[in-house]
């Protein structure tokens, strides 16, 4: 469900960066729970979030993953920025709100709102990308609604 495309695409996010992204943010959030540490999650909010708001030119992930892979990016299949940044949003929000939960002394909601980042990065590791998912559907729903209107 990543949607890659068959041929590398100047305008795509290759997919071992889009991997590398799923397994910083299930790695950080699995590692912050066993350690009890929610500045852990915290780091990954601020890590997610200028990738969701200004795209991967502002993404750490993006940047160290083109040096980690430099020679696979050239003949990598590509998944499409805007359903990369889309998921980054996602899970900025639900970090986000974490964070809150965190704060407020909720941390039993704040560890919840972590782990649905850890297991949809990790379901999504596995094949079945939700947030892609989500994309498509919204989309989808989108041009149906305004397919209506133009009637």
């Amino acid at each position: 469900m990543a949607n890659p495309t068959s041929a590398p695409c100047a305008d795509g996010i290759p997919l071992p960066i889009v991997r590398l992204n799923r397994i910083v943010l299930a790695a950080g959030v699995v590692i912050a729970l066993i350690l009890n540490q929610p500045l852990i999650t915290t780091a990954l909010f601020l890590i997610i979030l200028p990738a969701a708001l200004f795209g991967r030119r502002a993404s750490l992930i993006y940047h160290v993953g083109r040096r980690i892979f430099a020679r696979q990016i050239p003949t990598a299949s590509t998944e499409d920025f805007r359903v990369q940044r889309f998921n980054n949003l996602i899970a900025a929000v639900l970090l986000g709100a974490a964070q809150l939960a965190f704060a407020l002394g909720a941390p039993i909601a704040g560890w919840a709102l972590s782990l649905a980042v850890a297991i949809a990065a990790t379901v999504a590791l596995l094949g079945f990308c939700l947030g892609c998912f989500l994309y498509y559907q919204l989309r989808l729903q989108r041009y149906r609604f305004f397919a209506a209107l133009k009637q």
